[in-house]
């Protein structure tokens, strides 16, 4: 990622793994907002590790390049003709039974999830699959018509299908939606304006969207306090992962939100153990961090420096390949 940057002419700093992964298809597990656009948005992280069904810390920038750290969720909304439409997730399936409604652009592909499954839930996890297959589905492309302040505003085209599948258009989306919802997106004219507020929640300072959100699993640091040790109960983090010691990736940054760190520590060989996030965070603090979360470690650790791999990957093949990187670029 970072020769690829590299390439088409921006000077890369420093880069490290960041977000947990699907190791199959590479998707990473929570939000992620690249230059102010929605890759993936969520209600609840998509992790098959979780103890239960919560939402992981993640770490955002502003366009001001102020950091943030907290458990966004996505708060998503769609106007048309004065109704309100919740958005339950973006570039992603969602995971309710009943009713939901999601938003699919360019980043996902080139179609919607087919409907080889129930619109909601992969048949082998549903308890209600056959009632979940007779939902009524909606699905309406959207050709994208500008923004205005934070709100991106389409315009609806072409037809809306009633099953899931439907090609999503180059310059612009699908609004698809099932159960009850599907009625409203049914609704939506040929021509007609649909209004979509994409932002999170909690909301950034002058409830501005973020720059950059992306995630990680769990915060350790919070106002210079060491919580690590109650991350098993607050995000769910596996024993395994959070009491052994392991190869570690985490960020941080002060108090004054001016000074941002990017750690690794090897670990699994005779030079190095590794650390338990407890250990880390007390780490982190000592060199000043305010806030800190941890990133994926183990085998995905990889902290890169002027187009160098300086940390020991453990993986015997050297650096994995992985969802996602922070990179810190010098604009000139």
């Amino acid at each position: 990622m970072a020769r690829r940057n590299t390439t088409a002419g921006d000077q890369v700093l420093a880069a490290v793994n960041a977000d947990f992964f699907d190791i199959k298809t590479g998707e990473n597990e929570n939000n992620q907002i690249l230059g102010g656009e929605w890759w993936k948005g969520l209600k609840v992280t998509d992790s098959p590790f979780d103890t239960y069904d919560n939402v992981h810390v993640q770490f955002a920038l502003d366009r001001a390049r102020q950091p943030y750290m907290d458990r966004f969720i996505l708060d998503g909304r769609a106007w048309h003709r004065g109704t309100m439409t919740p958005i339950i997730s973006v570039n992603a399936r969602p995971t309710a039974t009943y009713e939901a409604t999601a938003l699919y652009t360019p980043r996902f592909g080139s179609h919607t999830p087919g409907s080889s499954t129930s619109p909601g839930v992969p048949r082998s996890t549903d308890p209600d699959a056959a009632r979940d297959t007779t939902l009524a589905i909606a699905e309406a492309p959207l050709v994208a018509a500008g923004q205005r302040g934070d709100t991106l505003l389409y315009v609806r085209r072409g037809a809306v299908l009633a099953t899931s599948g439907s090609a999503v258009p180059p310059d612009g989306a699908v609004l698809s939606s099932y159960g009850p919802r599907a009625k409203v997106v049914q609704a939506m004219g040929d021509g007609d304006t649909v209004r979509v507020l994409l932002t999170t929640s909690p909301r950034l300072a002058k409830n501005v969207t973020p720059a950059l959100l992306i995630g990680g699993w769990p915060r350790i640091l919070r106002d210079g306090v060491n919580i690590a040790a109650d991350a098993a109960t607050v995000e769910g983090t596996i024993s395994r992962n959070a009491e052994v010691r392991h190869p570690r990736t985490a960020i941080g940054y002060s108090k004054d939100g001016k000074t941002l760190w990017l750690f690794v520590v090897d670990g699994r060989s005779t030079s190095s153990v590794g650390m338990t996030l407890v250990e880390m965070a007390d780490y982190l603090r000592k060199l000043g961090a305010w806030q800190a979360m941890n990133f994926d470690g183990g085998g995905s650790t990889t902290m890169v420096v002027d187009g160098q791999v300086v940390n020991t990957p453990t993986d015997p093949a050297g650096e994995r390949a992985v969802g996602n990187a922070l990179l810190v670029i010098a604009r000139h």
